[in-house]
């Protein structure tokens, strides 16, 4: 009886020799103006978030401060937020998702 041969081995190429030119430093990476631009809030947002101008990055900060401090989180889907009164007036309904809430905000800033 006659057995079969294995194959050899294939063995991995050898890796490459480094490149010659030294890879380019990290840059820092610069905000966007349009984020750090200060924006007015409306009558209705200024009763959670303050009347001040303020970023729009600080502004969803102060709201979610706002949310957690009344506890305004749905308690079997975090990612739903039950809005009081104030911010029912915000958000023109009873519960809304956390990822809308940048664009519902957007309409009451200029």
């Amino acid at each position: 009886m006659a057995t079969a041969k294995k194959a050899p081995a294939k063995t991995a190429p050898a890796a490459k020799a480094p490149a010659t030119k030294a890879a380019a430093p990290a840059k820092k990476r610069t905000p966007n103006a349009a984020f750090m631009k200060a924006l007015t809030p409306s009558p209705a947002l200024a009763a959670v978030v303050g009347s001040a101008p303020l970023p729009r990055t600080e502004i969803i900060s102060k709201l979610w401060v706002y949310i957690k401090a009344h506890n305004l989180q749905d308690a079997t889907n975090k990612r739903n937020i039950n809005a009081d009164a104030k911010l029912k007036e915000l958000f023109g309904k009873p519960q809304v998702s956390m990822f809308e809430l940048a664009g519902l905000i957007g309409k009451h800033v200029k």
